[in-house]
């Protein structure tokens, strides 16, 4: 008899009000497309009102520390438990504000304890958590010194992801996805500049994620807002062929 291998995971997080339901079911959607195995996407929030049925909704998990304010973003953190529900083995962890435009299934193969993209613009090995892979309970001392010690990692840190890194570096955990994979639309997409004229812009070959930090996020780059007055670009209509 054939054996049946288990569904991998997909897992998000959205607290507050800046992304609403329809980001984590267009994600969904765009994972759904670009997976040929089975997965769950599970969803970590404090609010699943109007999210798709496929969509599993847990709780935030609770964090022995006060995030409340500008600071959630260290929530993120908490999926490095003893625990996460009822999930085990890997999950591919992936932001709200990126599109999906290739093949995911290689980024549960590719080897490595802790998978991350290094960071476009840092030079000391952080990386950008957009898109990170880990095993459940691999690594819980991560969060327990985070609960221990806060303060002093504020101020040693300057987010979440530049903590996680450093943790895991130390521990010789983390590993790189190859770098064609995890793009940035501001870094990669946007063609060489020109302050009197909007610029074209593209996605590059064999890009499996397309993250959309900072601004815009990718609803404003398919009108052709940038956010910023030296970022003018035309309206990017190519990244709604792969948000939705």
């Amino acid at each position: 008899m054939a054996t049946v291998s288990e569904p991998v995971n997909v897992l998000c997080m959205k607290w507050g009000t800046k992304y609403k339901a329809d980001y984590v079911n267009t994600l969904y959607s765009m994972v759904a497309r670009n997976m040929s195995r089975d997965f769950r996407f599970i969803c970590l929030t404090e609010d699943g009102a109007g999210l798709h049925e496929n969509v599993e909704v847990f709780p935030l998990p609770e964090i022995n520390v006060d995030l409340n304010g500008p600071e959630r973003g260290w929530n993120k953190l908490a999926v490095f438990g003893e625990t996460l529900y009822d999930l085990k083995g890997k999950v591919l962890c992936l932001d709200l504000d990126l599109i999906i435009t290739g093949s995911l299934d290689d980024l549960f193969d590719c080897p490595g304890e802790v998978m991350i993209i290094k960071d476009w613009i840092k030079k000391d090995g952080t990386g950008n958590s957009s898109v990170y892979r880990f095993e459940v309970g691999a690594h819980p001392e991560v969060l327990a010194e985070f609960e221990k010690s806060f303060a002093h990692i504020k101020q040693m840190h300057r987010n979440e992801q530049e903590y996680m890194s450093a943790a895991m570096m130390a521990k010789g955990a983390l590993v790189y996805w190859p770098d064609h994979w995890c793009r940035s639309f501001k870094r990669h997409c946007i063609k060489p500049w020109s302050f009197l004229f909007a610029r074209e812009t593209g996605l590059p070959a064999d890009t499996r994620v397309l993250v959309f930090h900072g601004k815009p996020d990718p609803h404003e780059a398919i009108a052709g807002v940038s956010g910023k007055w030296y970022r003018r670009f035309k309206p990017a209509t190519w990244v709604g062929e792969h948000w939705h």
